[in-house]
């Protein structure tokens, strides 16, 4: 019998006979490690666990606790709900694609006759579990193109048979589990008794490869985990995230709104809403001032023949919107930089004034198709906090250390963790590979002298720079993009931007893009679910709500309204002839920090009770003192 060396992570190796599996090798090491092996990788290939071992080889076994092995488990109960639709629903329902996705998987189906709703879930979910319980063998298999295209043909599986006629490859791979058959290169659970939890969430339209022009699928969304213990908790985690959606809160909380009369993707700001924003940009204002920046404004349309210029025309064009004044072709702004530019050419520089901080809260307007709309978080219309550094090749490295500083001191405030990748040359960009590689060593090489670690995000810069990326993590633990530090050397090449250096000659600066916080309205969005509605004292449209037991109190209760607005409190009054308990329920609802409470005591006393949101009472204290108390919180940004 020939026997194949295996070389395990650890340095070890093993001596198996020809034709071994992953699997066989995981059950000598120990049983327990072959019950979590649900995959393995082989000289780097990701397999099947049953993978048939021919030669020497690199190994190593994936298992459930594993970002892999997780996938895994979820590209299998995507196969599994395929297969669950399959049975229940048969020739009415076309397959199309079903991979795992972050938190969960998700399956397409085309049907002209069966719409699904969420009230089938829980038979689908049912015939899933049949299916599993079976303990189904799910094996691999190799064809011809054409085999296969016959093969789906025969199964009325149009979707997939254009997906393998688009594919170069003579030979696929298939999966079988029962009567249920797909496309897929795998790898797959050994069986579907490995499936032992997974949940349905929802359902949604989506286009059949992205493109609006083609069928419109049904993509059923869902979710799996290898114990019940863990979906649980995944469950509740997104029924909170249900309670704290910023589009519900938004709506009950009266922030904003959107219209279909004003047009998708533009927000109405109401007078809460607006001032949360206000005190948003003027901690954004304060913050920057501080740092060393120049408040700038700029236009809103530029001339397209500007937007040629910096590259924005040729590839990013798909994004913008164009008008016409007197014959002119204008582009709506949907970046600030190039204002920012020609504000730095409107003077010969030296390198004595270096670096320049120029800062807008500039309102720009991107082309978003109407399906990623979402909220707050993917709109039409926003406002950046921008900000554009133009500093010598020598400043840049301190720049970047001194933006990563400012979004780490800023996140704290809001008690924000976050993530950092680095996100590098796209297919679609400009300048050379040398300004390029200059651009992206000068991130990483920022990011490692701090300390901070980073990801790699292959090909997702934008089109004229690398850029770091920072991902928020939030209350639910979910990620979120905000804060972006781009650096740039070809839009000051493009734009023939100068400085005098040392030795009288002319010398080309660095640019670096960067926003804090992202979009004023993305921002809103996270915070409001972030917080749960529950802004901190400094941030919250209304501080406080005066309350008064009866009509007894009325006249004093209208005295602090005005003593404290008086003193800049963001307050409200509340005199209305209703309960007490009542108006207290009303204000928690509208999650007003604190509520003032004058009764007979308070009248005889000249003070006031606050009562926090939360059910905490504070002792009575005066008027002055309350005003000193929120000046205080805000001050701590509490």
């Amino acid at each position: 019998m020939s026997m194949v060396q295996v070389e395990l992570p650890d340095g070890s190796t093993k001596e198996v006979p020809e034709g071994s599996s992953p699997k066989d090798i995981a059950s000598s090491i120990g049983e327990r490690l072959a019950r979590q092996s649900v995959a393995a990788r082989v000289d780097g290939k990701l397999v099947d666990v049953t993978y048939p071992l021919h030669q020497n080889c690199r190994l190593e076994l994936i298992t459930l606790n594993s970002p892999e092995g997780l996938e895994v488990y979820r590209h299998s109960a995507a196969h599994l709900m395929a297969h669950a639709v399959k049975e229940l629903y048969g020739e009415d329902v076309q397959v199309t694609i079903g991979p795992a996705i972050e938190n969960g998987f998700y399956y397409d189906f085309y049907s002209d006759t069966h719409k699904f709703t969420p009230e089938e879930f829980d038979k689908i979910e049912a015939k899933m579990a049949e299916l599993a319980k079976m303990d189904l063998p799910v094996e691999r298999e190799e064809m011809s193109r054409q085999s296969a295209i016959e093969l789906f043909r025969s199964l009325g599986e149009q979707y997939k048979v254009e997906l393998i006629e688009d594919l170069a490859e003579e030979t696929v791979s298939i999966y079988r589990q029962g009567t249920f058959v797909d496309l897929c290169r795998g790898p797959h659970l050994p069986s579907t008794g490995f499936l032992k939890a997974f949940k349905l969430t929802s359902v949604a339209g989506a286009y059949w490869r992205g493109d609006e022009r083609n069928a419109m699928l049904q993509r059923v969304y869902a979710t799996a985990f290898p114990d019940k213990k863990e979906l649980r908790a995944y469950l509740h985690k997104l029924e909170e995230a249900r309670k704290r959606d910023h589009r519900k809160l938004g709506k009950e909380l009266d922030l904003f709104s959107f219209s279909e009369e004003a047009g998708a993707g533009l927000v109405i700001w109401h007078p809460k809403g607006a001032l949360l924003r206000t005190l948003l940009e003027d901690f954004e204002k304060r913050e920057h001032l501080k740092r060393g920046y120049d408040i700038v404004m700029g236009p809103q349309i530029l001339r397209t023949d500007l937007w040629k210029t910096s590259g924005h025309y040729d590839n990013y064009r798909e994004n913008m919107y164009f008008t016409e004044v007197e014959g002119q072709s204008y582009g709506i702004k949907p970046m600030n930089c190039l204002s920012h530019m020609l504000i730095y050419r409107s003077h010969i520089r030296s390198y004595r004034d270096l670096p320049l901080r120029f800062f807008e809260l500039g309102t720009v307007h991107r082309h978003e198709k109407s399906g990623v709309l979402h909220g707050l978080t993917r709109v039409r219309g926003f406002t950046q906090d921008d900000a554009h550094i133009l500093c010598t090749p020598e400043q840049l490295d301190g720049e970047i250390k001194g933006v990563l500083e400012f979004v780490s001191d800023v996140m704290g405030k809001f008690g924000f963790e976050y993530e950092l990748e680095i996100s590098t040359r796209p297919e679609k960009a400009i300048g050379s590979d040398q300004d390029w590689d200059r651009a992206t060593n000068a991130l990483m090489s920022a990011l490692k002298d701090t300390g901070l670690p980073f990801e790699i995000n292959e090909g997702d810069g934008a089109f004229y720079g690398p850029k770091i990326d920072v991902k928020l993590k939030d209350a639910l633990d979910r990620r979120w993009q905000c804060a972006t530090i781009q650096c740039d050397f070809t839009l000051p090449d493009r734009f023939d931007l100068t400085y005098v250096g040392r030795d009288g000659e002319k010398h080309r600066p660095v640019m670096v893009h960067r926003v804090i916080l992202g979009s004023i309205e993305r921002f809103i969005g996270v915070l409001i679910e972030h917080y749960a509605g529950n802004f901190p004292l400094w941030l919250s449209p209304v501080q406080a709500v005066v309350v008064n037991v009866t009509d007894n109190q009325a006249e004093y209760a209208e005295e602090i309204f005005r003593r404290l607005r008086a003193e800049g409190v963001r307050v409200k009054k509340d005199l209305r002839n209703e309960k007490l308990g009542f108006k207290i329920r009303e204000a928690q609802l509208e999650k007003i920090p604190y509520m003032l409470v004058i009764g007979d005591k308070e009248v005889e006393q000249g003070t006031v009770s606050p009562r926090h949101r939360s059910g905490k009472n504070l002792d009575s204290m005066a008027p002055e003192d309350f005003v000193a108390f929120v000046r205080r919180e805000c001050m701590e940004y509490r």
